[in-house]
């Protein structure tokens, strides 16, 4: 196996292995979650859904949230991981309203931002780059019960980074 297809290998699993992470963390309560990873093309004028990708492509996550329970579930909050070697795609989620983290831990409203020391000394405040946000979140608030919610953002697949020949990957 080559040194791409390896590297395509371990980011499909590790976008896999958060997805049943984050599931099965959900599924231990009434609310359920179903989570789908496309790639998104063009065909015949319209979009299509195919569930590969490569560096450069455009890959949408829908969560489907389901509350089975016979209560509402207050609070709820629809969270997405976005892997390494994605980048979130600003303006693509659904609902718009959305708050990321670089960390899991900590959220903020987008576009996310730091303070920053400059070469003299002075403090600033920068957007943090996209390609740091690692979770995307929504703040639904009250997910009544029989009932469900869907979010979706769309990612891009970063470019691989060159692996150096003398490298033991």
């Amino acid at each position: 196996m080559d040194r791409f297809m390896r590297r395509r290998l371990a980011l499909a699993l590790s976008v896999v292995g958060l997805c049943l992470l984050h599931g099965v963390a959900l599924a231990e309560g009434d609310v359920s979650v179903s989570l789908t990873a496309n790639r998104v093309t063009m065909s015949q004028g319209k979009e299509a859904y195919t569930p590969a990708a490569r560096p450069g492509e455009v890959i949408e996550y829908r969560a489907t949230y389901n509350n089975a329970g016979a209560h509402a579930v207050k609070d709820f909050a629809a969270t997405l991981p976005v892997p390494q070697g994605l980048e979130y795609l600003p303006r693509t989620a659904q609902p718009a309203k959305l708050l990321a983290s670089l960390d899991g831990k900590n959220y903020a409203s987008v576009p996310l931002t730091r303070r920053v020391k400059t070469a003299d000394g002075r403090i600033v405040v920068r957007e943090v780059p996209v390609s740091e946000y690692r979770f995307l979140r929504w703040p639904i608030g009250t997910l009544a019960a029989k009932s469900r919610t869907q979010v979706s953002a769309r990612v891009r697949v970063a470019p691989l980074e060159p692996v150096a020949a003398n490298s033991t990957r």
